[in-house]
């Protein structure tokens, strides 16, 4: 007798799997710096730019297949079944499953496909019935050139997570407040969960008050006021401020066992995003520093990998410092970024000199003294050291003395923290 098995459909589980959640877990392999790569450095794109090269659709399925390794996303009975055999090459379950994810991602525009000369596969040709013993046709051999590239959304949705994450570990929902408050419960009726608090200061609410009190007890003069007609408006007045980051990303951001650029790059991310949201009238640049520096657009951050550079802290500076200029802010300021003393300096013709052995005494004299022109142009210099060597530390020790700013002694784990609370310390406030 005929037995015939019923198994739940491989697409509609991928139909079920909360995309969010995935790109929350892929977030690290769609962002990474280099950090993986087998020469830890930058791997150049085949075509010669200066761009990192895109990754393989190949990468993207393994990225998935551990992601969904760790649980939750797929039912516990389907997870088991597909993970009996995890290779992708064999498991065509699972293959089929990933590669419905990847549609999903892209259809909901978080990854796209990348069109290249390189990714064009030469025709097929099917082998002839008598080649193929028992009429079986050979598996399709997976496209090893085909490449995606994340987009815009992509980057967005994951600088929007790592910010949230941040608030979260600060116990904070939100910054920044424009609220009415009830005297009565003490509760704000919008914006921050935190409860009015008595003795703060207070600006009375006149239209508001008069109306509840009004309401209460109906139009007739003298009109009588109780407690549970008071309220208050409190807003903040936000000084504008300009933000340059300026992020390492010479080649010691990726070693000694510990990826440093990637965290810092989410942090720059999330620093955006809540400028965007909460701080409208600031505004965020970005500087990479390495043999060089260049400005580069926030929106290409994410794609931005370390290359075997030394440290031009002081080429950063002096690019940072054309860039505030240009910007009519109440507050000027420069975050840097960085795990290594200064090691090369660009020479009045445009050859870089580089001494990556100890303090060179040019080098640091030339940084420090930019740092000089940056404190008597009124830009601050706050400095989040991603190591703790002592040469390090002394030029950060010098740096912070001469420009009154601050130096944070952090890791990549908890950079995010003091770097948004330094900054939302600085804005100020005031109640009206």
């Amino acid at each position: 007798m005929r037995y015939i098995r019923y198994s739940k459909y491989i697409g509609e589980a991928a139909d079920d799997v909360d995309l969010q959640e995935l790109m929350n877990r892929l977030a690290d392999f769609m962002l990474q710096s280099g950090f993986e790569s087998q020469y830890g450095i930058w791997e150049m794109d085949p075509h010669g730019s200066n761009q990192p090269s895109a990754q393989t659709m190949e990468q993207l399925r393994e990225a998935i297949r551990q992601a969904l390794e760790q649980g939750d996303l797929l039912p516990e009975e389907l997870m088991k079944k597909l993970g009996e055999n995890p290779d992708l090459s064999q498991n065509e379950d699972l293959r089929e499953l990933i590669d419905r994810l990847i549609e999903r991602l892209m259809e909901e525009n978080y990854i796209s496909r990348q069109q290249s000369e390189q990714s064009e596969q030469p025709p097929q040709i099917t082998p002839p019935p008598t080649e193929t013993p028992g009429g079986k046709t050979y598996p399709a051999q997976p496209d090893t050139h085909a490449r995606f590239e994340i987009t815009d959304k992509a980057i967005d949705f994951l600088g929007f997570q790592t910010l949230k994450d941040l608030l979260s570990s600060l116990g904070k929902s939100s910054f920044g407040r424009h609220d009415t408050h009830d005297l009565s419960t003490g509760v704000e009726s919008s914006g921050s969960s935190k409860p009015y608090e008595f003795g703060d200061t207070i600006n009375l609410d006149i239209s508001e008050t008069l109306f509840r009190a009004v309401r209460r007890n109906g139009a007739k003069v003298p009109i009588e006021l109780d407690y549970p007609d008071l309220m208050v408006h409190q807003c903040e007045y936000q000084s504008s401020c300009a933000t340059v980051v300026m992020l390492d990303c010479s080649h010691s951001m990726i070693l000694y066992g510990e990826d440093r650029f990637t965290p810092a790059k989410r942090v720059a991310m999330a620093l955006s995003h809540l400028i965007r949201t909460q701080y409208p009238g600031d505004s965020l640049h970005c500087v990479l520093f390495h043999d060089t520096a260049e400005e580069i657009p926030l929106g290409k951050l994410a794609r931005v990998q370390v290359g075997p550079y030394y440290t031009n802290t002081r080429e950063g500076l002096r690019l940072a410092q054309r860039i505030l200029n240009r910007q009519k802010k109440d507050m000027r300021q420069i975050v840097m970024i960085t795990d290594g003393k200064p090691s090369a300096l660009t020479l009045e013709d445009g050859r870089i000199y580089k001494n990556a052995f100890g303090l060179d005494p040019l080098v640091v004299t030339e940084t420090l003294e930019e740092v000089s022109k940056c404190r008597r142009a009124g830009i601050m210099i706050n400095t989040f050291m991603l190591a703790s060597d002592y040469s390090l530390i002394q030029f950060v020790q010098k740096v912070t003395e001469l420009c009154r700013g601050k130096a944070y002694f952090t890791t990549p784990y908890t950079l995010g923290q003091y770097l948004l609370m330094d900054y939302v310390e600085k804005k100020t406030r005031h109640i009206h």
